[in-house]
């Protein structure tokens, strides 16, 4: 159902369709880049002229370019457009209230600036997809926080969770889990700590000849498709690295997704079967499956290894 505060919306750069009307193609979850927003609702929608709000009820999406956020409802914040630096502000619209030409509440133009999801979020693209109970993206800052019970992000290459907060920058391309944080990969390696702040590879540069296709942000969001592929992974507090024979744990760590190698210092334990080595700081492979323990000024290191343990097969 479409009310009578349809103009403003209109007004605010907002496309207003029918449920099923496809989205035009674009870049990830970054909605900073000026495209329309296309928003779809099946219930009610409330415009607050003091709040400056937009209420979708019963089940509404919001669609920009190939990315799409599902929910319970949506709020839209809107405010006035302000014109780009060294233009002129645009006159005031004629005041047409007494004819009911529906002119702007707000004395111009406006524009959507952040967007609220609550209850069900579930926000994707073609490759990548994330869940919550509660969304809320900055269209200025370009940042995504995400809360709520069984936060969940996945890409094709890994799978983020956290209980906490999950939140993702997009111009700097760092994803953070606070609390139980977790980066699951495809082939069973695990990076765990109390907060992880991953950092995705940039796009990879166009081919020698074609030119570079740039944007006020070239980042891409937190559904960023190929571009989201993790680079490294900073932990603080109990992190832990699992492989499928090995468990490393540490006060905090670093792991390179590439090298599959990983730092980790303070109060650093690396198990294996019965075998233990304790000591400050070591260098974990991941890949290979062998850690070099360093010497630290806390502690020497230590070890305990079982006669006839069994080698990893």
């Amino acid at each position: 159902m479409m009310s009578r505060t349809a103009p403003f919306l209109v007004a605010a750069g907002l496309v207003l369709g029918l449920p099923h009307e496809p989205a035009a193609h674009a870049e990830g979850l970054d909605m900073s880049h000026g495209e329309a927003v296309r928003l779809f609702w099946k219930n009610e929608e409330i415009y607050d002229r003091n709040a400056q709000t937009v209420t979708l009820t019963g089940g509404a999406r919001a669609v920009r370019g190939d990315v799409t956020v599902d929910a319970d409802t949506l709020i839209g914040y809107l405010r006035k457009k302000t014109p780009p630096p060294g233009q002129p502000a645009p006159p005031p619209p004629a005041d047409n209230s007494q004819s009911g030409g529906g002119a702007d509440p707000m004395g111009g133009s406006l524009e959507l600036y952040r967007i609220e999801a609550r209850g069900h979020v579930h926000i994707y693209n073609q490759t990548d997809q994330g869940w919550g109970d509660h969304a809320l993206y900055d269209m200025d800052q370009a940042v995504m926080v995400m809360t709520g019970k069984h936060l969940k992000l996945t890409t094709p290459q890994d799978v983020l969770t956290a209980r906490d907060v999950m939140e993702y920058h997009s111009r700097t391309r760092m994803s953070v889990g606070r609390g139980d944080a977790t980066v699951t990969t495809n082939d069973g390696k695990q990076v765990k700590a109390d907060v992880l702040v991953s950092f995705s590879k940039p796009e990879a540069p166009p081919p020698a000849g074609q030119p570079q296709q740039a944007s006020q942000n070239d980042a891409a969001g937190p559904l960023g498709g190929g571009s989201s592929k993790l680079d490294r992974a900073y932990g603080w507090g109990h992190v832990v690295l699992r492989t499928q024979t090995q468990t490393a744990t540490g006060d905090r760590g670093v792991y390179m997704f590439d090298t599959q190698i990983a730092r980790l210092v303070g109060h650093v334990h690396v198990t294996q079967g019965q075998n233990q080595n304790n000591g400050s700081q070591a260098i974990v492979n991941m890949k290979t499956g062998i850690a070099t323990m360093l010497p630290g000024t806390d502690s020497p290191i230590q070890g305990l290894v079982v006669p006839n343990e069994a080698a990893p097969k």
